[in-house]
């Protein structure tokens, strides 16, 4: 596979891990797709692991979300900048601690929001704790299950 080709498959799940924030786009499957469009173009033991590995992470994880309760982020008062500052949060948790710093990224990237727009630390807490119970889990439940699909597929690139 070319690096264009590459690239493109980059992309893809880029816009799927964005897509895990925006209420009504498929984020998951669109990690998925680019894992499948990768192995079907560079089929080789690792390519194949890769997939079967994505695809039990993406199960586990919808089986985790049919536990959670519904999203209700809109009631609870959540916004695009608090989705944008929780996305950004866990890509750079995911990146300083691999693995399991994407938690702690989404909830300090939605502390960092509610504090910049409330500007106090009690109000900021308490918005942070009301949009992890409004939905807050479910979105990082898929969100973690991508960036841990993302990286394996990263570490498949580079080091397989």
């Amino acid at each position: 596979m070319g690096a264009w080709e590459l690239l493109l498959v980059g992309v893809v799940m880029l816009l799927g891990l964005c897509g895990v924030l925006v209420p009504g786009v498929p984020g998951p499957w669109l990690v998925w797709a680019a894992v499948l469009w990768w192995a079907l173009q560079d089929p080789n033991g690792l390519a194949w692991s890769i997939l079967v590995g994505a695809s039990v992470v993406l199960l586990a994880a919808q089986a985790v979300r049919w536990q959670l309760p519904p999203r209700r982020l809109r009631e609870s008062g959540a916004t695009r900048r608090m989705a944008f500052f929780a996305g950004t949060g866990a890509l750079l948790g995911f990146c300083v601690l691999p693995l399991i710093g994407a938690i702690p990224g989404f909830i300090g990237g939605i502390y960092t929001g509610e504090r910049l727009r409330l500007g106090g630390h009690g109000e900021a807490v308490t918005a942070t704790r009301t949009a992890m119970r409004m939905g807050g889990t479910s979105v990082l439940t898929e969100l973690f299950a991508c960036l841990l699909i993302v990286g394996a597929w990263i570490g498949a690139v580079f080091w397989g």
